[in-house]
């Protein structure tokens, strides 16, 4: 008696809730190892260059996990540190605009407005750097680039702000849930950059 031929199985496609679901939880896991990246103090640049790397790893469906990472964020580490001081740099000449400021200074008020805002677009910069950075990449002439971009898409440096504000206010409110989120700002520069290029 002849067997009944054996269907070919299809492999079974991701709804689109799952695939966006488990892009979230990946985005809040990446979160969790930005920040313990970030414990060296002047190593967020590479952080965010790690984490937004496994993102744009995960959404295009390429393997990747923690020792990619881990990769990556030592890559990145190699001139990221520098970026990270100059970071630190520009955070501390903002703190004395603004104690400026307070202390009723001729001009103050406007020397804080404009050190913060200038602050507020470095990190911006910094955050469109890193969601573009590659192994080899030159720090310098990525936040060059970077630098315009935030100029020039003023609407996508907004999303990023508004990406940091939720962090603001995460670590204001509930101080833990700010390391998960951190990996949702990750995405969202991702985001503006990939829109930025199919612009």
């Amino acid at each position: 008696m002849a067997s009944a031929p054996v269907k070919a199985r299809t492999p079974r496609r991701e709804s689109v809730f799952g695939e966006r679901f488990a892009v979230f939880a990946e985005c809040l896991l990446t979160g969790v190892w930005i920040a313990v990246a970030c414990l060296g103090v002047v190593t967020y640049p590479a952080a965010f260059a790690a984490g937004a790397r496994h993102l744009r790893r995960r959404t295009s469906h390429r393997a990747g996990g923690l020792r990619e990472f881990t990769a990556d964020f030592g890559a990145a580490l190699r001139g990221g540190w520098a970026a990270g001081l100059s970071g630190w740099a520009v955070a501390a000449a903002v703190w004395v605009d603004v104690l400026a400021a307070r202390a009723g200074l001729p001009g103050g008020p406007l020397v804080g407005t404009v050190g913060v805002l200038a602050l507020i677009g470095s990190a911006v910069a910094l955050l469109r750097a890193a969601a573009v950075w590659t192994p080899g990449a030159v720090w310098r002439a990525l936040l060059a680039d970077a630098g315009r971009r935030t100029v020039l898409d003023p609407a996508g440096s907004f999303l990023i702000v508004c990406g940091l504000a939720v962090v603001t206010l995460s670590a204001w409110f509930v101080p833990p849930l700010a390391v998960p989120v951190l990996g949702a700002v990750a995405a969202a520069a991702v985001a503006v950059e990939e829109r930025y290029r199919h612009r």
